[in-house]
């Protein structure tokens, strides 16, 4: 059998890839099947991989095959601040597939970029500000002046599952010149969200496989970072086990989030029927208030028992039943998975997904001949045929 023809490559490059893609060499290793000696050889220039070989590698850490033909490491994205780390243990590492959403959103915003420069346009400003010795209250009130968002215009967001409130709210995000996307590629186990903080057109992403009500809470939390002009991956439980430092920047936008969807002083008003002492709530009770604002019933204790109206044992034991609840409902829906299943909506999940002002940048650019409809499908990540109804989702025409 004849020789295989060796790749020749830069070592750097398959180490830079590999690190910017997230796995160790063991982890590289087992899921290119090959061994581990084999892989550092040729990180350390030892050996080189075949060209078959090299194509395999490049799937893996999501690169084109060229890249590795470069003379020097590209100019990547920063990985930006990772506040989900425990205290001692350093910055905790973050998962290939987490990684992989944020390399493809500071992709997606320098798309957007790009594409207001070639329309002639200019992005709106984001100008809410914070700071951590802001009072929170305070910083949720102005939040809903600057969207416009009274008790009457969130009361008539209630829906079942809180994904009327989620789109209302994203809107408005959007139209202050944020870009909001939704990851699907990461667990829920693995974060909530995360924000780029940029002067212009800055970034949050929140995870698609919560469900919106919690969506719409980690939406209001990231925003909470942009206006503190800070980037990071977040997860909502802004509990003990992290450092000080990071614990006041989660705590705080978590803060800020309740204020903005649950205002003190409705939240109060609607309780105060159930009774000026009482700690304990129906299940029944705590859905409806929590329908009301569009958030899930967690939040809702939550917000409940900073206002002293629940008991900090009540609250976990209904965090506990919860999760105990979520937990049922995902096995279910594995196990009833099959391969067939309903239909997907493309052209929605793509605007879902990427947010109407990147699509309709998209669009408004291939309409005035400077983009292909092959750009269009490789930049959204969907088949041409949905373009047409990709038009009207996004209200181009």
């Amino acid at each position: 059998m004849a020789p295989r023809t060796k790749a020749l490559i830069k070592p750097d490059l398959l180490v830079w890839a590999r690190n910017s893609a997230g796995f160790t060499v063991f982890e590289a290793a087992k899921k290119l099947v090959i061994d581990e000696t084999k892989l550092a050889s040729w990180e350390a220039g030892d050996d080189t991989p075949s060209i078959p070989q090299l194509r395999k590698v490049a799937a893996l850490y999501k690169r084109p095959l060229a890249v590795f033909y470069l003379q020097q490491r590209p100019v990547d994205f920063q990985v930006i601040r990772d506040l989900r780390r425990l205290p001692g243990s350093g910055l905790r590492r973050l998962p290939p597939a987490l990684l992989l959403e944020i390399r493809r959103a500071s992709q997606s915003r320098a798309l957007a970029l790009e594409l207001l420069d070639d329309l002639g346009e200019q992005s709106t400003g984001f100008d809410l500000r914070a700071t951590l010795d802001d009072e929170p209250e305070d910083v949720g009130r102005r939040i809903r002046v600057a969207f416009g968002v009274s008790d009457q215009e969130q009361d008539r967001w209630r829906d079942s599952d809180g994904r009327a409130a989620f789109t209302a709210w994203r809107s408005r995000i959007e139209a202050a010149g944020v870009l909001v996307f939704q990851a699907t590629g990461v667990s829920s186990e693995d974060a909530s969200g995360f924000a780029i903080s940029e002067d212009r057109l800055p970034l949050i992403v929140v995870n698609r496989k919560d469900a919106p009500n919690r969506r719409t809470f980690s939406l209001l939390h990231e925003l909470a970072h942009l206006m503190l002009r800070i980037s990071g991956v977040s997860d909502l439980d802004a509990d003990e086990s992290r450092p000080p430092e990071d614990r006041a920047i989660e705590v705080f936008c978590n803060h800020v989030a309740a204020a903005a969807l649950m205002p003190k002083d409705t939240l109060l008003a609607l309780v105060a029927a159930h009774g000026s002492r009482a700690t304990s709530w129906a299940d029944g009770e705590i859905s409806e208030l929590a329908k009301g604002f569009g958030v899930s019933r967690e939040a809702l204790l939550r917000r409940l028992l900073t206002f002293g109206r629940t008991t900090e044992a009540f609250y976990r034991q209904k965090r506990e039943q919860y999760l105990a609840e979520f937990m049922m409902q995902r096995q279910r829906q594995r196990d009833g998975a099959t391969e067939d299943g309903v239909p997907r909506n493309m052209p929605q999940e793509t605007v879902s997904n990427f947010g109407k002002p990147l699509v309709r940048m998209i669009l408004g650019n291939y309409y005035q001949d400077r983009l292909t409809l092959s750009d269009i499908s490789g930049y959204l990540r969907i088949k041409t045929k949905h373009i047409p109804k990709l038009d009207r989702l996004a209200g181009i025409r």
